[in-house]
């Protein structure tokens, strides 16, 4: 075991600084560090995702013959692959380490995008889309999983928000790459749509190469702290939440009744005694409790219903535009501005009540701007209410697989018949979207009434169920959410 500095120790420190502006120091480092790099990975993966719906209204359904709902059946096989990869992608981010495996699946599916512009028919988009769902599928859970191993618990959700900002960036800048691009029509006799998928794929792959130098592996060997802020960062994260980082074995260094309250001020006691976490190995157990936590359903059938919306809007919304009379360069031109108060902040009844085109037009920017801020509120509470490497992979990844079969029925939703009101497109979203918040509020509620029996002292039982489980060999994982100080956040 090892003692931490005492806060006095650390303010004496030759630098002069103290806790709060060494805490600050970090933060910045890793946020100026990191975060850049996951929204550029982010901003690939959904310009690369949707791109596909600008090249329909440039040209590729015509030149690939596609008919009737071909378009659409295409969209949703992409995702058959994308959930079926998410789980094992998160299995193995730890043993492939973070900062290799995301730009490596990346730089992959940015080779596909490029390949895309050498599709013939429609087989060969279908088997383009589906090997791009294999290669995007570990992204999202994984860049999630990431931030969870380095932020604490209250800084996560504003993190992944800020990534996830990239997304609705993504929408309108395809919308302007697109329209840039199919000026290219005819070029080298390569079609518009063609030059689409080439020229973005290529700038994937080289994000993948840029960020593949910008992420560290992890806060222990991030070279871009000094060793002084890396030791107190690592203590830090163990301090937040120390007891969920014991096992049976370090029970006795340090009392999991210990209060709450008492953990959080840890860090400002005289000496603190530090158990390590241990390098935790794989085990089913764990992806048991992970696909049987309540809080993975409830979040990812809310996710579904986000999904819904979210996609249905990114992959349709040049269709939408064109059914309102728009056409070519200006079609693809007026995709961008619904996206733009979606960085910062639904429209679905209006769209349905709408008259007139205008008021139909309008009604998207208030579409995005309510879709967007959901996801990272959804995304960050289940990775902060799971603790355990092996769980929290399993819940996240099984929270985006729930949450990802509803771009299926996204892909369904709008269709060339409903045009130009959409009506019955608009309806099912804004019905999905409901639900959505349905679910989240039980997940809420859920959470108010777990953490009134654990400071009502009703889950201390959960520290002999474990031990028994430790004792008879059937784990080594440490304790995590299932001790009796573990709070979830609301």
């Amino acid at each position: 075991m090892s003692v931490l500095r005492s806060q006095g120790e650390l303010e004496a420190n030759s630098s002069g600084i103290n806790e709060k502006d060494l805490t600050r120091r970090i933060l910045w480092k890793l946020d100026i560090r990191i975060l850049p790099a996951l929204a550029l990975l982010w901003l690939a993966n959904f310009l690369d995702r949707t791109n596909v719906g600008n090249a329909g209204i440039a040209g590729l359904r015509t030149d690939l013959h596609l008919q009737g709902n071909q378009f659409n059946t295409a969209l949703a096989v992409f995702y058959v692959t994308y959930i079926l990869s998410e789980l094992p992608s998160n299995w193995v981010l730890k043993r492939v380490h973070p900062n290799r495996w995301l730009p490596g699946i990346v730089f992959a599916w940015g080779v596909i995008v490029t390949l895309s512009g050498l599709m013939q028919n429609f087989g060969g988009l279908i088997a383009v889309r589906l090997f791009l769902g294999l290669c995007e599928g570990g992204l999202l859970p994984g860049m999630v999983l990431y931030l969870s191993s380095i932020y604490r618990r209250q800084e996560l959700q504003l993190r992944i928000g800020i990534f996830y900002a990239s997304a609705s960036l993504s929408g309108a800048f395809g919308g302007l790459l697109a329209f840039a691009i199919t000026k290219m029509d005819g070029i080298s006799g390569v079609a518009g749509w063609r030059w689409i998928f080439i020229l973005e794929g290529l700038g994937t792959v080289l994000a993948a190469t840029l960020t593949a130098f910008m992420l560290p592996r992890g806060i222990a060997t991030a070279t871009f702290l000094t060793e002084e802020e890396r030791q107190f960062a690592l203590h830090r994260l163990r301090l937040s939440d120390i007891a969920t980082s014991q096992t049976a074995a370090s029970k006795k260094a340090v009392s999991p009744t210990d209060s709450r309250e008492s953990k959080e001020k840890d860090i400002h006691l005289e000496t603190v005694v530090d158990v390590p976490p241990p390098d935790e190995a794989f085990e089913w157990l764990e992806v048991k409790r992970g696909l049987l936590d309540i809080q993975a359903w409830l979040t990812g059938f809310a996710y579904a219903c986000f999904i819904v919306s979210l996609y249905s809007f990114s992959l349709f919304l040049p269709t939408i535009i064109a059914g309102l009379g728009f056409s070519g360069g200006q079609a693809q031109l007026h995709t961008v501005p619904p996206y733009v108060p979606a960085v910062v902040l639904t429209g679905y009844i209006l769209a349905i009540a709408a008259k007139t085109n205008n008021a139909r037009y309008a009604a998207v920017f208030l579409i995005a701007a309510g879709i967007y801020p959901c996801g990272p509120c959804i995304l960050a509470l289940i990775s902060n209410n799971s603790s355990g490497h092996y769980k929290r992979a399993t819940t996240g990844a099984l929270q985006l697989m729930l949450g990802n079969c509803g771009g299926f029925i996204a892909t369904f939703a709008y269709t060339s018949d409903q045009a130009p009101q959409y009506i019955r497109g608009h309806a099912i979203t804004l019905t999905f979207v409901s639900l959505s918040w349905i679910l989240v509020a039980c997940n809420v509620l859920y959470c108010m009434w777990e953490n009134k029996a654990r400071r009502d002292g009703r889950r201390t039982a959960n520290w002999r169920k474990y031990e028994q489980l430790w004792e008879s060999g059937q784990t080594r994982a440490p304790i995590g959410d299932r001790s009796p100080d573990f709070m979830f956040t609301l």
